[in-house]
């Protein structure tokens, strides 16, 4: 990968690679999941300590059956086993569930047929069993022209597993212990072997490089736009959707390209998403558009609402329906009631807006004086001119105006016209910046 990162923990779809494997893992409802690790181990476990996961260490990388050696006490005599690879993350559920299904009392083989083969381990049969599986540098040339071939991804009783496991041996090619070798010691064993073969290829396709993981990257944004279309979402190119999350649509959405979603989104009936937006762990309700180059983060949007272009929307954000954020505004930590318009090149953070308010363009709510922050309140019906800066703590009062370029830093009264314009320049010397205030402990 010629990175630093560890291999399971580039991401697909905004996620690690692992975590698409150990999501799988947990739909199975599985008693326990062990998870073997080697290069950059404890990176990967601090990146799921919130899972519930049996980390087993892989000291030294002697091969598949030495990783699966490692997990083989906790390994339960009555249980079976599933064999995930970790750095597959477009494994596919159903496949794995037949796999499970068919392994009460056989050993059971996930295979797919590949049209170039090299490198992978030919799947041998005897009618429709399974009687070895052969890596590509042990096969002879009739071998290497089978084009069934392992995905590694197998499932058996335990009770089997832990007897082969113990009998591997590295007298190959590799110098390696192939988990693949369990295969030979089945059939000596009379245990049937099977193989369920997807057609699925992507499902099975490991990640060992930065030009493997654009691709899966690419695959997995392709179906996801797939099941968006299918939905009825209309995507003006699905090639240039970007997905990093969860994204819930309503009926008749229309996002155009170049939009990136992370996180959870959901978007309402009706709601147009221009290009080129960036939305995160947002909900935008019905009717609402969105102009082109606007980033949401963590915010919530009302229905009938007209947000954009070149607007930014932060954290703890809430807009009530009918409300406009134009260009170049930015809003954080800002609760803004129906009605109320920001169109211009306004900045209003760690504010309470009421309905029907209007701010000019230019307006800055100084939320804070180089230590700590304070809260602007703007009631309803105000009406803020262009250029002005109201100075947190401070509220302006119901249906009052603030004159154009006004500096307020006082409490507006309401119904009434409040300015303030210096005639003259003025400088304090010794003046000093507030300090932080310390929180009680």
């Amino acid at each position: 990968m010629h990175s630093n990162k560890p291999k399971v923990l580039h991401e697909i779809g905004g996620k690690p690679i692992l975590a698409h494997v150990i999501d799988c893992a947990k739909t199975l409802n599985p008693q326990k999941i062990i998870v073997v690790y080697g290069y950059g181990g404890e990176t990967v476990r601090e990146a799921f300590a919130h899972e519930k996961i049996i980390w087993v260490n892989q000291a030294e990388q002697l091969g598949t059956g030495h990783a699966v050696q490692q997990a083989t006490p906790y390994l339960d005599d009555d249980a079976n086993t599933l064999i995930m690879l970790g750095d597959v993350p477009l494994v596919n559920v159903d496949a794995c569930k037949k796999l499970i299904q068919s392994a009460d009392k056989q050993l059971a083989i996930l295979s797919f047929n590949k049209v170039d083969p090299t490198g992978y381990g030919r799947i041998i049969r005897n009618n429709h069993l399974v009687t070895a599986i052969v890596e590509h540098k042990d096969a002879t040339e009739i071998q290497r022209k089978i084009t069934e071939v392992n995905t590694g991804i197998m499932a058996m009783p335990n009770i089997h597993l832990k007897n082969w496991l113990s009998r591997l041996s590295n007298n190959n090619a590799q110098g390696e212990y192939y988990l693949t070798d369990i295969v030979a010691f089945a059939v000596d064993d009379k245990v049937d072997v099977i193989a369920e073969i997807t057609a699925d290829e992507w499902s099975v396709t490991g990640i060992n490089s930065k030009v493997d993981l654009s691709q899966i990257e690419r695959v997995h944004q392709n179906r996801i736009a797939q099941q968006l279309l299918q939905q009825g979402v209309t995507l003006k190119d699905p090639a240039r959707l970007y997905v990093r999350g969860i994204i819930n649509c309503g009926r008749d959405v229309e996002i155009d390209v170049n939009c990136i979603f992370e996180g959870n989104v959901t978007l309402g009936d009706n709601v147009k998403i221009a290009a080129n937006c960036v939305i995160k762990n947002a909900t935008i309700a019905a009717n609402t558009q969105i102009a082109p180059f606007t980033h949401i983060d963590d915010a919530l949007v009302g229905e009938n609402s007209r947000i954009g272009p070149y607007a930014r929307l932060r954290p703890g954000t809430t807009l009530a329906s009918d409300t406009h954020v134009g260009n170049f505004v930015e809003l954080k930590n800002a609760q803004v009631d129906i009605g109320s318009k920001i169109n211009h090149l306004s900045y209003v953070g760690d504010s309470t807006v009421g309905k029907n308010v209007n701010i000019g363009a230019g307006t800055i709510t100084c939320n804070y004086d180089g230590a700590n922050k304070f809260r602007t309140v703007i009631e309803d019906g105000a009406f803020i001119g262009s250029d002005s800066q109201l100075v947190a703590p401070v509220t302006i009062g119901k249906n009052a105006t603030i004159a154009a370029g006004s500096t307020i830093t006082k409490n507006a009264p309401a119904d009434a016209l409040t300015f303030c314009r210096a005639k003259e320049q003025k400088t304090i010397v010794g003046w000093k910046r507030p300090q932080k205030i310390k929180k009680p402990d």
